[in-house]
């Protein structure tokens, strides 16, 4: 744990400085420097070039043989340095911090509640998703004296990582999404991610805190049970009262009525982010934004960074998902594309990773879900975990309407060959299969 001098010294420089960097490559003039290390680089080799770039100061690990002194500020660990000094700097502001976290969705409400918060206050949000150990602390130094609300999201693939961002963010109010089959590699099982999310229910029960809970998701109200002294502000579409209105060709985003009369139009496809959109609707009550507003917010919201976008090429419509992809997500993918009212359905999925001993069982359950899907008139999967399961359950696999590929530049090959026209496609798949390369094919 660092000392207080250090820490002191460490804020000291901060509070001269134009802000945080952690890449000596998009150095802000005045910015402090940390130089961080990973796995194959070391920022302590570009601590110079940082100040030469225009830094105040550069933050060095004691090892990196850099002598303290002038503009160096030389520390045993520069992460741990980081994180607190983010932990040091949160704790000047009395202001509601919000954590959020959970398996599917964090993005897209941390961008609803962003929106919808905005309609009132000043608001300091996690930028993109930029919500891990490194993340957390870089959003947690932007607030200055003119926020008023923050919103920090917080991803993790093992145990104790929300406990450790708990840690340094210090919210004052939390938020799970919904909890699903994802980064099992890391956290062992689906129970392991109960657990692990739970980190957050954790913190708020031991410091008194409330959390936003979703009434309509059993594994979560189980997790609030489970904690009895947990405070909680409930949600949900159920819950509320509201009602999901049909999806059409001509009305093809979500949209939910309010039981006050107001009808919520949103530009995201999919009744999965209902829960989201309530979420963010919920919050902004509980902060005294009126529902009116809350709906002009969460309608203005249009996303951008391929999580639940419908896009329209000149021959085909498109649903993108492809920002990422897990067993509970892919799965609520799919149920909500078998339901929407389009026509001459095409399934584009990529491979779903990080998923262990559970892979190819759960691959072969996204193939029998798309074989369901009769109203599917051609499938395409995308990666070697859908090789295996083609290869583990081959009279899954030799539906006529199935095409298997290795890779996307495989996939590119065939749409090239046999291109698709009049068609609703949806791409959903992990990040690294790069669907997104395809759209020019589409």
């Amino acid at each position: 744990m660092m000392d207080k001098t250090m820490e002191n010294r460490l804020y000291g420089a901060f509070l001269s400085s134009a802000g945080v960097s952690v890449d000596s490559r998009r150095i802000e003039p005045g910015a402090m420097f940390f130089a961080l290390r990973g796995n194959n680089f070391d920022g302590n080799r570009f601590a110079a070039a940082a100040l030469e770039a225009g830094a105040a100061w550069a933050v060095v690990a004691r090892d990196s043989g850099i002598p303290d002194g002038g503009r160096y500020i030389v520390v045993d660990d520069t992460l741990e340095a980081l994180q607190a000094l983010a932990r040091r700097h949160r704790s000047g502001f009395r202001i509601p911090v919000i954590g959020l976290t959970g398996t599917n969705g964090k993005t897209t409400t941390k961008e609803l509640l962003y929106a919808v918060l905005s309609a009132r206050y000043r608001v300091t949000a996690t930028a993109g998703n930029l919500n891990n150990h490194i993340g957390v602390p870089l959003t947690l130094l932007r607030i200055t004296g003119d926020t008023e609300i923050a919103v920090i999201e917080m991803g993790a693939n093992h145990p104790g990582e929300i406990a450790a961002l708990t840690a340094i963010a210090l919210p004052d109010y939390g938020l799970i999404t919904n909890v699903g089959k994802a980064h099992l590699e890391g956290f062992g099982s689906f129970e392991g991610v109960r657990r692990a999310k739970g980190e957050l229910y954790d913190y708020l029960q031991r410091t008194g805190d409330t959390a936003f809970l979703n009434a309509d998701d059993p594994d979560l109200c189980a997790m609030a049970s489970q904690r009895p002294d947990l405070r909680t502000v409930r949600y949900g579409v159920e819950a509320a009262g509201a009602r999901i209105l049909p999806v059409t060709s001509e009305e093809p985003y979500l949209r939910l009525e309010m039981p006050e009369g107001i009808t919520v139009s949103t530009h995201l496809i999919g009744s999965y982010n209902a829960a989201n959109v309530m979420a963010a609707v919920c919050v902004g009550r509980y902060f005294g934004v009126p529902p009116e507003a809350a709906a002009a917010a969460v309608g203005a919201y249009v996303p951008s960074n391929l999580r639940s976008q419908l896009e329209r090429t000149t021959r085909n419509l498109l649903v993108l998902d492809t920002y990422n992809a897990n067993p509970s997500s892919m799965k609520a993918s799919l149920d909500n594309f078998a339901l929407s009212q389009f026509s001459n359905k095409v399934l584009i999925l990529g491979e779903m990773l990080e998923l262990g001993q559970d892979s190819v069982q759960e691959h072969c359950r996204v193939m029998e879900t798309a074989a369901a899907m009769r109203e599917c008139v051609r499938a395409i999967f995308v990666g070697g975990e859908f090789l295996k399961a083609a290869e583990a359950a081959p009279g899954t696999a030799a539906d006529g309407r199935f095409t298997f590929c290795r890779d996307v530049e495989e996939a590119r090959r065939i749409l090239e060959e046999a291109p698709l026209s009049g068609c609703t496609v949806l791409l959903k798949g992990s990040n690294a299969v790069r669907l997104p390369l395809l759209k020019d094919t589409l």
